[in-house]
């Protein structure tokens, strides 16, 4: 395949610039660091990584997908593809600072005032997420930010289905009730229903 220049490459679709990466054009790959990188190391921090945490999982998922670029079809997105590397490195990571153990004996869970009044209603989804448990950030980020199944997640988290299912139905029934008066604010009383369907 000819060597594209940094011009062309910014112009190209992510499947061209993967056919390209395979083919070992690194400035290809480089491209798709670029546009990607942010999402990946917010969908981390979403998870609960610390900033130089959520870093060093995106590089290190970055480079498995350098690493593994040809095994990237284009049947999805490669955004969606590169986030479920990185969701899957950043629980590996957990597991072996066995962090993970406090998510599957959870029990309590703290209900500190975070629904008290934000007359303003200026509520973004990353305060929302600091309100849920660690296991239902974790649970909802895989399903709903790294796009994984409630299967996947399970199987990735190691926990029953049926926990990583309860885990994700209280984490969204959360987020409703914490976002609701904010988005009924701004869309005149739409709801938060319609982005379910992971199963």
């Amino acid at each position: 395949m000819p060597a594209a220049n940094q011009t062309s490459l910014a112009s190209l679709h992510d499947v061209e610039l993967c056919a390209y990466a395979a083919a070992g054009e690194r400035r290809a790959f480089g491209e798709l660091v670029r546009r990607h990188g942010s999402a990946v190391r917010h969908l981390l921090r979403r998870m609960g990584a610390q900033a130089a945490e959520s870093d060093d999982v995106a590089q290190d998922a970055f480079l498995a997908a350098f690493e593994r670029i040809a095994e990237f079809r284009g049947e999805g997105a490669f955004a969606g593809w590169v986030k479920k590397i990185a969701a899957r490195q950043y629980l590996r990571r957990l597991q072996r600072d066995r962090r993970l153990t406090a998510l599957a004996v959870e029990g309590v869970e703290e209900e500190a005032d975070v629904y008290a009044g934000d007359a303003d209603h200026r509520i973004d989804l990353d305060e929302a997420l600091k309100a849920l448990s660690p296991a239902e950030r974790v649970c909802v980020s895989m399903c709903y930010g790294a796009g994984l199944s409630h299967g996947e997640a399970a199987e990735a988290l190691n926990l029953p289905l049926g926990t990583v299912k309860s885990h994700v139905k209280r984490g969204l029934e959360k987020l409703r009730a914490r976002l609701a008066p904010a988005i009924e604010a701004k869309t005149g009383g739409a709801s938060l229903e319609g982005r379910r369907g992971h199963g």
